[in-house]
């Protein structure tokens, strides 16, 4: 049985269809979305979207869609889906008999006698998609003919009919090319085999996207169509079409093709998806390689890169991208804030002065540690932990403040200081600040993992004045944190906020501990009982009269609830690991039984992916970004605990 196969009961029902997305990305930031269908429900969906960094930092959409009709004997089945209103045209899911995407994604279509196969790829590293249409069977001559829509927009905008685009089409290689704007690189349509085109340029008006509407956001667009292009076929042929910004081979698309398929990933178990969907996330810019936090509309973020690479590279047995990520890139950035004390910049890494942004950096350090050697981290890391805790010890970080009980301090009343970072009118909605219990863990963990390295060099003086102040940390963790019966959020002068948050967790979760067994189970077990649910731990308690578990509305309401109920899958790697530390070998089988939520969503919602967060109550629907390195990062790393205690 295929693990991501879906046939035509599913696809030909729209409720059900429409909610499920395929994405696609080539490693350089350039990627393709759209529904199982082909219908495309959001403004970030599209065939071929792009960074063009001389717009901007956006991506922008070029290639909309592309409908396709199957032209015999004078009658035409187009196989294109749009909204419309309440209706949707031409229909062309009624012809689908089944989607797969095991390896590349694959539609099958059945009109009448002819049967239709359409696969899509994007090329490694390069702006440009390939789609092959095969003619599988067809008992009489048969012509395709492709209706390309183009938008030619930032994904944050919509375009509408309008007198300045440009429906000139020159000639290209078995093809035309098309820039429908100045200042816009021209987009490439060419196909592998001889075609004709026929000009006949016009708007379609009124395309809807309903999860913008669902979002409050405006959702009706106009698409360019400047006219369409026809290939006959014979019977077991195939011809791929091929969209970019540069020019092509048309005799090469073959091998092109062949190229790309041989290097997928077979998506037949968890782990494989999990595996492929952390691939998307690599983003290459000249040199320097980032992590995006995920797509269709996030950057390369500090916090989020630093927390997700070691999943994202080394789990899955990808060194050369951690390499690239952290030694080319994140490092050098790192070493020269350490060295000048000048917070620089970074275009593509966003974030870089948030109060735990390098602490993540160090737990990323740590993870590396574990997966080969400490010895080894310490020689090429091992210099830099001490830079950064210089850095927070001697009062240089922009954020983040050490008091003389040793403990951070942050404040976050006019700038979101942690994850929890939702704003209305530029301040945040949940105002952690003061000492904030995760960054404060990260701290004491940061300082007796550095002494660690030290000690694998042979300072050990280095070393013992650094437990040293690990010491005074962790007696004024307990003395801030601990309230009795499990730790407050944050704690500003003499208020100690006490909702139930899943930033506790992060105490027990990470190698070096400043809580005793008494304190770490019962955190542990309070998190399980009023935070855990299938997809991972919920923002806030459902005790808390704060508590607001679904993610809908405008964009105010949405904020208002981001981090106030709803469930972020990342956090489920902090629990599994904690909830390991606690109860050892004996709770493999719960962790276990908790995995199960995570395959199922592998056929959900982005399929082999995970989103960004999920409805704090049953039945748990997902939300915001389609694919969110974290939470991916996260179940790689719950499966990656697992592996250890089963070989025990």
């Amino acid at each position: 049985m295929s693990y991501l196969n879906f046939d035509k009961t599913l696809l030909v029902n729209l409720e059900r269809s429409l909610s499920k997305e395929i994405l696609r990305t080539n490693r350089a930031g350039v990627y393709n979305a759209t529904t199982l269908v082909d219908c495309n429900t959001r403004k970030y969906h599209g065939q071929l979207v792009m960074p063009i960094p001389e717009l901007g930092p956006d991506n922008y959409v070029l290639l909309s869609s592309l409908d396709e009709t199957v032209i015999q004997h004078g009658a035409h089945f187009n196989l294109g889906l749009h909204k419309y209103g309440d209706s949707f045209s031409p229909n062309g899911h009624k012809y689908i008999r089944q989607f797969e995407c095991e390896t590349v994604a694959k539609t099958t279509y059945r009109v009448g006698g002819v049967i239709l196969t359409k696969e899509r790829v994007l090329v490694s590293f390069e702006p440009r998609v390939l789609i092959r249409y095969t003619l599988v069977e067809a008992g009489s001559p048969t012509v395709l003919r492709f209706k390309p829509f183009l938008a030619f927009r930032s994904v944050n905008a919509l375009t509408k009919a309008n007198g300045q685009a440009s429906t000139d089409m020159d000639d290209c290689e078995n093809g035309k090319v098309n820039r429908m704007y100045p200042g816009f690189p021209a987009l490439y349509m060419q196909f592998s085999k001889k075609m004709e085109y026929h000009h006949d340029p016009q708007w379609y008006k009124d395309i809807e996207y309903p999860k913008e509407q669902e979002r409050g956001y405006e959702y009706k667009e106009d698409l360019m169509v400047p006219g369409y292009f026809e290939v006959a076929m014979r019977q077991g042929e195939s011809v791929i079409f091929s969209a970019g910004v540069s020019e092509v081979k048309s005799t090469t698309l073959k091998t092109l093709w062949n190229k790309e398929v041989g290097h997928r990933i077979d998506k037949t178990s968890m782990f494989d998806c999990l595996r492929n969907s952390a691939s998307q996330f690599y983003k290459r810019v000249g040199d320097k390689c980032y992590l995006l936090a995920g797509y269709p509309w996030f950057r390369a973020s500090a916090r989020e890169e630093f927390f997700a690479t070691p999943s994202c590279t080394l789990d899955i047995d990808r060194p050369e991208y951690w390499e690239a990520i952290m030694d080319r890139t994140a490092v050098p950035l790192v070493k020269s804030i350490v060295e000048s004390g000048e917070w620089k910049v970074e275009s593509e890494l966003q974030g870089m002065d948030e109060p735990d942004a390098l602490l993540w950096l160090v737990r990323a350090f740590q993870k590396y540690a574990h997966k080969y050697t400490p010895k080894q981290a310490a020689e090429r890391y091992g210099a830099l932990c001490v830079g950064i805790i210089d850095l927070y010890r001697k009062q240089r970080h922009p954020r983040a403040f050490v008091h003389q009980n040793n403990l951070i301090w942050t404040d976050g009343t006019q700038r979101p200081a942690t994850w929890m970072a939702a704003t209305e009118n530029g301040l945040p909605i949940t105002p952690r600040t003061g000492y904030i219990v995760e960054i404060n863990a990260l701290w004491y963990n940061a300082l007796r993992f550095t002494a660690e390295l030290q000690r694998e060099l042979g300072k050990e003086m280095a070393a013992d004045l650094l437990d040293y102040q690990a010491e005074i940390t962790k007696d004024a963790f307990v003395k801030t944190f601990w309230n009795g019966v499990y730790l407050n959020d944050y704690v500003v002068d003499d208020y100690a906020n006490n909702e139930v948050r899943p930033n506790q967790i992060w105490a027990v979760s990470l190698p070096y501990s400043p809580l005793d067994k008494h304190q770490a189970k019962a955190v542990v077990d309070i998190c399980t009982k009023e935070l855990l649910t299938p997809r991972g731990l919920r923002t806030l308690s459902p005790k808390s009269g704060s508590y607001r578990p679904v993610y809908i509305g405008g964009e105010q309401e949405r904020n208002r609830n981001y981090h106030n109920g709803p469930v972020w899958p990342y956090t489920i790697a902090a629990y599994a690991r904690a909830y390991m530390n606690v109860y050892k070998h004996s709770g493999l089988s719960f962790m276990e039984r908790m995995l199960v939520g995570f395959e199922e969503e592998m056929t959900e919602l982005t399929i082999g992916a995970l989103n960004e967060l999920y409805d704090g109550n049953p039945p748990y629907k997902g939300h915001g970004g389609m694919s969110y390195a974290p939470s991916v990062a996260a179940v790689i790393s719950v499966l990656d605990t697992m592996k250890r205690y089963e070989t025990i």
